[in-house]
């Protein structure tokens, strides 16, 4: 075992014992609880624009789109467009390495990578102040509902064959219309690569934290995954064709600790 494979073994195991650690998590969720009083993921930005998440799930995306190399990132929700430019600065990054890596000369235009987010309202001044980026060029816009049947073609219509998928789900928070999101886009997703859904949290939260939202305990992201995977089993059963499959990346939140996607880390294994 070389130095680097040793480092790496030994963060691994660390953060096996910090996952365990339950008054270290215990912690770390009432600090979530009272951070959030102060709407804390709201006061961060990427690339000039507010990207709304925690640091540590910003880290945690690049971390995940440097590793899987994804040649198309599927984003529902997208805002002010932060998230959207730093997977888009990301894709960039990764075209520059590749091409770097054959001593070639980076031509942006003709890069196969895309980001294509979809919003059901897309403001006018943030269309605009994400046009103006000059990582907008790896981004595609879609304004409709994530779930409506022409917008989830739209989607499909922009991936070409054999693309590397990767997908973020991040837009309306209800039970119902995550389940939809899953069914339509998660099967989109490659192999060893992820679909990541946000806000899975909100499950794990106090019952009062989100009064005057149409989601909460027992009606939220992190319920729509559960339902999901367990379709995904009850479909396997009997199945002639290999089965779609994802498991919970657990190594993921053990790592972040503080995150808005507890079991929301869904890796594609099958």
């Amino acid at each position: 075992m070389d130095d680097v494979q040793r480092f790496a073994e030994q963060c691994r195991s660390e953060l096996v014992r910090q996952g365990a650690d339950d008054g270290l998590r215990e912690l770390s969720r009432s600090w979530f609880d009272r951070a959030n009083l102060f709407r804390y993921s709201y006061h961060f930005t990427c690339l000039g624009r507010p990207i709304i998440q925690y640091p540590q799930d910003i880290v945690a995306i690049q971390e995940l789109l440097w590793s899987t190399k994804p040649d198309i990132v599927v984003e529902t929700g997208i805002a002010h467009g932060g998230s959207l430019l730093l997977s888009a600065s990301m894709l960039a990054l990764l075209d520059c390495a590749e091409s770097l890596a054959v001593g070639g000369q980076l031509d942006l235009h003709a890069s196969r990578r895309r980001v294509i987010g979809v919003d059901v309202d897309i403001r006018k001044h943030n269309r605009s102040a994400i046009e103006a980026n000059p990582f907008s060029r790896y981004i595609e816009m879609i304004e409709g509902s994530s779930i409506a049947s022409d917008i989830i073609e739209s989607v499909k219509s922009r991936i070409e064959p054999g693309s590397k998928v990767l997908v973020i789900l991040d837009s309306n928070h209800t039970h119902d219309h995550v389940l939809e999101e899953l069914r339509a886009y998660a099967p989109l997703v490659s192999r060893d690569s992820y679909c990541v859904v946000f806000d899975t949290v909100i499950e794990d939260m106090p019952a009062d934290s989100f009064p005057n939202r149409s989601w909460g305990v027992g009606n939220n992201p992190k319920t729509a995954v559960r339902a999901y995977l367990k379709e995904l089993q009850a479909q396997a059963i009997g199945s002639s064709t290999p089965p779609l499959r994802f498991e919970v990346d657990r190594s993921i939140e053990d790592k972040l600790l503080v995150t808005v996607a507890p079991e929301g880390f869904l890796r594609r294994v099958g």
